[in-house]
């Protein structure tokens, strides 16, 4: 399994997965298609599929698009999101397949948008699972609770994602990790892990390179909201519970101006 990064707009990123021995591929989120299906033409893979993780025009507005581009694409997204251009709706749970060795797995993951779907992607081959977290999970953050609640978060994050394999590679759909990274140092000024990992991403944005992938191992060590079932990040923001606490952490996201 290959995946690559497509940097698209201001700072999305839709991302091709591709099958090596069959080359075929699926793209994430592909809101810039001519971008996208030229890219996949570079790299000489028959796109089969878009996944769509959820409904907003940076993430769904290109789907219309690529499927005048490449006839007969599918288009995945969530049953409950009103993807545009969706052709095939899926459910927590579903299966697919992309050529004879990967399989995705649908993970709903909602609070960002009701029907938000992360795409978990496993491989025949002994390789390491990859995620695709749309604006779910991102790197040391989360998305904004437009459509849902903390407590759909909380299990989102936590329990749906968090319970996923730790060298899991998690690719999200922003590149918003340095400015994520200086917020969490605010609810954890002393986490080692958050002020290396900072100066990396850094030193990554200066060179003009990505810093995503990341894994759920790092996340569980760096990311404020996924931390949230600890006591003492409980105690840091006054908090007696995981979902007051990613309540609260949000409050102070949004209102934090860096």
């Amino acid at each position: 399994m290959k995946v690559y990064h497509v940097p698209c707009l201001e700072d999305n990123y839709s991302y091709l997965i591709i099958d090596e021995r069959s080359k075929e591929a699926a793209v994430v989120d592909p809101v810039e298609a001519e971008k996208v299906v030229q890219f996949a033409k570079q790299h000489g893979v028959l796109l089969k599929f878009v996944l769509t993780t959820h409904h907003h025009w940076d993430h769904a507005g290109g789907n219309e698009k690529i499927k005048e581009l490449v006839p007969d694409i599918k288009v995945y997204g969530g049953s409950l999101d009103n993807v545009k251009g969706c052709t095939d709706k899926v459910e927590n749970g579903d299966n697919i397949t992309l050529g004879a060795h990967l399989n995705i797995l649908s993970l709903h993951t909602p609070s960002h948008t009701n029907g938000h779907i992360s795409y978990y992607v496993t491989s025949k081959e002994e390789e390491d699972p990859v995620v695709f977290t749309g604006d779910t999970l991102f790197i040391a953050g989360c998305g904004k609770f437009f459509e849902g609640t903390a407590e759909q978060m909380y299990q989102s994050l936590c329990v749906t994602l968090g319970s996923l394999p730790k060298p899991t590679r998690v690719y999200c759909g922003h590149e918003y990790t340095v400015k994520n990274l200086q917020f969490a140092l605010t609810v954890e000024p002393d986490n080692v892990k958050i002020q290396q990992k900072l100066t990396w991403a850094q030193h990554q944005r200066q060179a003009g390179l990505a810093t995503i992938p990341s894994t759920i191992e790092e996340e569980l060590e760096t990311n404020p909201f996924m931390r949230a079932d600890l006591p003492e990040i409980q105690a840091r923001v006054g908090c007696g519970s995981p979902v007051e606490a990613i309540q609260e952490i949000r409050k102070r996201k949004d209102n934090w101006r860096g």
